[in-house]
């Protein structure tokens, strides 16, 4: 269950997640559909093109690229069938996952049944068509993601990750060991809703820190030399598509929200629970989402609907998915660059990427155009890499049906029949970008190196040679390669010793020394330097080498915006107070790096309040500046999270001194950390005593407002004005019962969007927790459930652009109600329970509701 999928729902994210959803983006403008009501096109029936299906070569002409490069065929069917995720190997050979059962028709009959294969195409004659295709791996259920390792190949087929190999030499997999049981959910007839496949895993990753990430995951991996797999809990990141950037910052995306970046990476912000939600983690790196198509898309969801559409095309993302980005040596100038497709507008997005205050910007390198446009509504391109020729590839799912039936409207069930767009299926191309006057020959025959010309392949201008050549030296856990490693991590370019540093890492034992981090940290390179101070970690523990803590600490007082933020975070792990201090000085003194101050909070877990002590104490912070009154709001805010009542109770007093002493401005900081925000609980909390000096704070006029605000967040015997409710009517045995079947419910169908803690994912989801369509009138939830909501939704004070699904097929009344229940009481929620025949009664009075309720409607609901 989802309250709110953000800009769209776009409904339904689909085996493809976010890359098979062609959705609504959910705005109010135009009226619920009535019972009955005919969903009419907004484009004229004969201003919609034929769709039939094209052959190979006659696609390849309704594609169109910017100026200056050129698309070439790849593959096609019958050697490649409806692909949607590839990778390559070191000998040239292409490895593809075809996803051949997914939506069979237009009722998604036989999506269960093990069609899918992993296929590996081959290129013998060396003319850049891939002519043979073998398969390696049959009767999977949708398979969607795919990486080489070592010997092997992971590949995701839910809810199984597994390992295979072909160890007998024959081109087929024989060995299969499973790496994970919970890589999302099997497809059960009898239980749809539960294989959403908007939940579904996909897009392995071997990140530069040599784990292994999924998009829609919450587990990374790692695989030693021993051959054994190591797993490890990470955050959940978008809906399909995972890539990387120089940094090793990992870039993903909604289908309505196509690039969003973990600047800082997620297991920091985790670990302090004190706080709502850190930045850094999760940042949408756009300024819009509007798009460009070169055809008209009536064949969305909600295409109906005029805000979809600009001029009959669609205007805004709504099945992003696929990301890369490029970092080649066949196409400079598209290095760096950020690659999205978007396969119901039926194009292939560009974005550059600049470093500014901190953050990533991206914008679209082709103003009111794309890089790829395709005049054919069957082109689906859904998901981008780099090959070892240094070209860049895209998987063309090429298939008419793309919306899931779990939120298929009748109207585009009628387009997709109108058109045929439900036949003609098992087909597939991928296509490669060239430089239209390539400088020289481009390689067109893969030579897998040998020995020590993997070493080489480290420093390769081209990302996928140094990153395979990373992922081969530490999978052969070799030591033979230590000596030229430490070299070439000391004197080599920037990104051969970054890769160099890494396998190092990668291969343990000691392999990665103090001498060659120390030469490392002396970089001023903002790459090179970063990475290195995240591998100074265990050395800054171990505290042996005394070289190592002042580079770092010199990197957070004054490095590169990147490289500081790194060192800050690194720091962190110390958990050492005049290391502290130190760091709140280089925060305050460099405001304009936006996320430094959040990467620094990260670090003090249950430790905020003695740190805003002794600030408080120290004369160069008794200064009304600012940058300091905002740490102390933000210090003020993790002791209220931590929920320790006398420390609170003191905040109030420090305060109380402050207004006492002058500083006003102090008073008002400190208050302003104790009020909830957004994703912070707002339960009340019970202090043993009237802090002292509360009334003089009452009485200020200058704190007057914040203590109103605090009436029912603070409280304490007998303190007056109290109207919150403290403790709620126990639960009944019968109640608790369905508690406790709701809080199952919400782990299985609820959390990977909304998280385990409610506090939702921005840019997927809206909170939960305190918010206020889940403990108003309980008719407003259940409605929500059962027919689900169109956004721009207000949650907690922040406007949610977007759609839920509905659920009420998928939960009879006793979930349903269980659901709710649980929603209405976790968290410190203290709403009534719901019964099952509330939602009965519920259910029966809005039988005939067609639509997604809009958040007008639902205020009505008393």
């Amino acid at each position: 269950m989802r309250f709110l999928i953000p800009r769209s729902p776009r409904l339904a994210l689909l085996p493809l997640c976010a890359a098979f959803s062609p959705l609504c983006p959910g705005q109010i403008g135009d009226a619920l559909d009535k019972p009955g009501e005919v969903q009419k096109s907004l484009v004229p029936a004969d201003q919609i093109p034929p769709a039939p299906p094209l052959p190979p070569q006659d696609a390849l002409k309704t594609l169109k690229v910017a100026p200056g490069y050129r698309i070439e065929l790849a593959a096609s069917e019958p050697q490649v069938q409806e692909p949607v995720a590839v990778a390559f190997t070191p000998d040239g050979r292409m490895w593809v996952a075809e996803m051949r059962g997914y939506m069979p028709d237009v009722d998604g009959n036989g999506e269960d049944l093990p069609t899918g294969r992993v296929v590996v195409l081959s290129d013998h004659d060396g003319d850049g068509f891939f002519e043979d295709s073998k398969v390696f791996a049959d009767d999977l259920v949708m398979p969607r993601a795919i990486l080489p390792v070592a010997d092997g190949v992971l590949v995701g087929t839910p809810p199984l990750l597994e390992f295979l190999r072909d160890t007998d030499g024959d081109g087929k997999a024989d060995k299969r060991e499973t790496v994970a049981g919970d890589y999302g959910v099997k497809v059960d007839p009898k239980r749809p809703h539960l294989a959403n496949p908007e939940r579904a895993p996909n897009s392995l990753l071997w990140g530069h820190d040599n784990w292994i990430y999924s998009a829609a995951y919450t587990r990374k991996f790692r695989f030693t030399a021993g051959g054994q797999w190591k797993m490890e809990p990470t955050s959940f990141r978008g809906q399909w598509g995972l890539a990387q950037d120089a940094y090793g910052r990992l870039y993903h995306c909604s289908n309505s929200d196509h690039i969003r970046v973990d600047l800082i990476p997620s297991h920091y912000l985790s670990r302090n629970a004190n706080y709502p939600a850190l930045s850094g983690t999760n940042v949408n790196a756009a300024a819009d989402q509007l798009v460009w198509p070169a055809r008209v898309n009536p064949g969305i969801n909600r295409g109906y609907r005029p805000e979809m559409l600009r001029n009959g095309r669609l205007k805004e993302f709504t099945a992003a998915g696929g990301n890369w980005i490029y970092d080649g040596d066949l196409l400079p100038d598209l290095k760096g660059n950020y690659f999205i497709p978007e396969p119901a507008g039926n194009f292939v997005r560009r974005s550059t990427l600049s470093q500014a205050d901190g953050a990533v910007v991206a914008a679209n390198a082709h103003s009111s155009d794309e890089f790829l446009t395709s005049t054919d509504e069957r082109f689906r391109p859904v998901s981008v890499t780099t090959g070892p020729d240094g070209a860049l590839y895209i998987a063309d799912f090429y298939r008419g049906i793309l919306q899931h039936r779990i939120s298929l409207t009748s109207y585009l069930r009628n387009q997709i029949l109108d058109r045929q767009l439900d036949k003609h299926l098992n087909r597939g191309r991928i296509y490669r970008i060239v430089p239209e006057n390539p400088a020289a020959a481009i390689p067109r025959r893969v030579t897998a190196p040998a020995g020590d010309e993997w070493l080489a392949r480290l420093s390769h201008p081209n990302h996928w040679w140094r990153e395979e050549a990373q992922r081969h030296l530490v999978t052969q856990g070799g030591t033979n390669h230590i000596p030229a490693l430490r070299k070439l991590a000391t004197e080599g370019s920037t990104m051969g010793r970054v890769h160099a540093l890494w396998t190092l890492e990668g291969l343990g034992n000691g392999a990665l020394d103090a001498d060659t981090l120390v030469s490392a940290l002396g970089s001023v390179d903002s790459v090179l330097l970063s990475h290195a101070v995240r591998l100074s970690e265990p050395f800054l523990k171990d505290g042996k080498d005394t070289r190592i803590q002042p580079l770092v600490m010199k990197a957070a007082l004054g490095g590169p915006p990147e490289a500081m933020l790194q060192a800050v975070l690194s720091l962190g792990e110390l958990r050492n107070p005049e290391l502290d201090l130190q760091l709140a000085e280089a925060v305050r003194n460099h405001p304009e790096n936006k996320h430094l101050p959040d990467a620094f909070l990260s670090g003090l877990e249950n430790r905020e309040f003695q740190i805003l002590a002794k600030l408080s104490s120290l004369p160069a912070w008794q200064e009304d500046l600012p940058a300091s009154n905002r740490m102390f709001t933000q210090l003020a805010r993790g002791v209220m999270g931590s929920r320790q009542a006398e420390h609170c109770r003191k905040v109030a007093e420090l305060a109380a001194e402050a207004l006492q002493g002058g500083n006003a401005k102090r008073a008002v900081a400190l208050l302003d950390g104790l009020l909830p925000v957004s994703g912070s609980s707002r339960r009340p909390l019970e202090l043993e005593k009237e802090p002292t000096g509360w009334k003089a704070l009452t009485e200020n006029p200058a704190t007057q407002a914040k203590i109103i605000a605090l009436a029912n967040v603070i409280v304490w015997p007998d303190k007056a004005g109290v109207t919150a409710t403290l403790r709620p009517e126990p639960l009944t045995p019968e109640q608790q019962a369905r508690f406790n079947t709701g809080k199952e419910l919400y782990a299985s169908v609820c959390a990977a969007c909304h998280q385990m803690n409610g506090r939702g994912l921005e840019g997927l989801a809206p909170p939960l927790l305190d918010s206020e369509w889940v403990l108003g009138p309980s008719g407003r939830p259940i409605r929500i459930v059962l027919h689900g909501v169109r956004g721009p939704i207000m949650v907690l004070g922040k406007v949610h652009t977007g759609d839920m699904p509905p659920m009420g097929a998928a939960l009879d009344d006793v979930k349903l109600a269980s659901l709710l229940t649980y929603l209405r009481r976790e968290w410190g929620h203290t709403a009534s329970p719901v019964e099952p025949e509330e939602v009965t009664a519920v259910r029966k009075a809005t039988a005939s509701h067609t639509d997604a309720w809009s958040p007008e409607e639902l205020m009505k609901i008393k």
